[in-house]
């Protein structure tokens, strides 16, 4: 049957034409079951965009017949895939969830924007971030959480790493790759196929190196 469909997950305030380069990338490399969802800008509650993900997903695996997929999530939208698979058994759909620069831990950037409901579950205080923290025991989905050195949304840089005792997570250092940059940067989308394919991410140079308990790609 092949590798099970890629779900491609944008951040906030963007779409899915944001991962145009990377399914394009995916295609060309054999991944020929991509699905890029939008979800509303209005979107108020990531606990609410996460249930409608799951629901999506169920679509796509009975139209597909694959018991599984693979989510790629940009900033909001690995949040969102986070809070599906630890929290609403979204862990028996998706083998691997790869990040790009998502606020596991919350992060501190943006006061002003403190506003938006979305914004302040994003907090490293909010009771969500709370939630993620919390047990998870069996979980059984593969985490890949690309993070960069470069990311000025996240308060502090770790922020956008997985560091939960209960949950199977590698992290990804990128180097000189600004948030925005993350879904459509070469080296990434290289290091995004090579998590999906489980064989590790390599540096540039063909070589994996670990740094800081992740590895360096760009």
């Amino acid at each position: 049957q092949g590798p099970p469909p890629v779900v491609l997950l944008h951040g906030f305030i963007d779409n899915r034409s944001v991962f145009v380069l990377l399914r394009r990338s995916l295609v060309q490399h054999g991944r020929h079951r991509v699905e890029s969802l939008n979800y509303s800008p209005l979107t108020c509650d990531i606990r609410t965009a996460a249930e409608l993900l799951g629901r999506h997903i169920e679509e796509i695996c009975e139209r597909t017949g694959s018991p599984q997929v693979d989510i790629v999530g940009h900033s909001l939208g690995g949040l969102i895939a986070r809070y599906y698979v630890q929290c609403l058994g979204g862990d028996l759909r998706v083998r691997t969830l790869v990040t790009l620069g998502t606020p596991h831990a919350g992060t501190r950037v943006a006061p002003l924007a403190n506003a938006h409901p979305i914004v302040r579950q994003m907090r490293p205080e909010s009771p969500l971030i709370q939630e993620l923290r919390g047990p998870a025991p069996g979980c059984r989905t593969r985490f890949v959480s690309f993070w960069s050195d470069l990311d000025h949304l996240m308060d502090p840089l770790e922020s956008a790493c997985v560091d939960h005792p209960d949950l199977h997570a590698e992290n990804v250092r990128v180097t000189g790759v600004g948030h925005l940059a993350l879904p459509v940067h070469p080296a990434v989308a290289t290091g995004i196929r090579q998590a999906l394919d489980g064989t590790g991410v390599q540096d540039t140079d063909g070589t994996t190196k670990a740094h800081k308990g992740g590895l360096t790609v760009a």
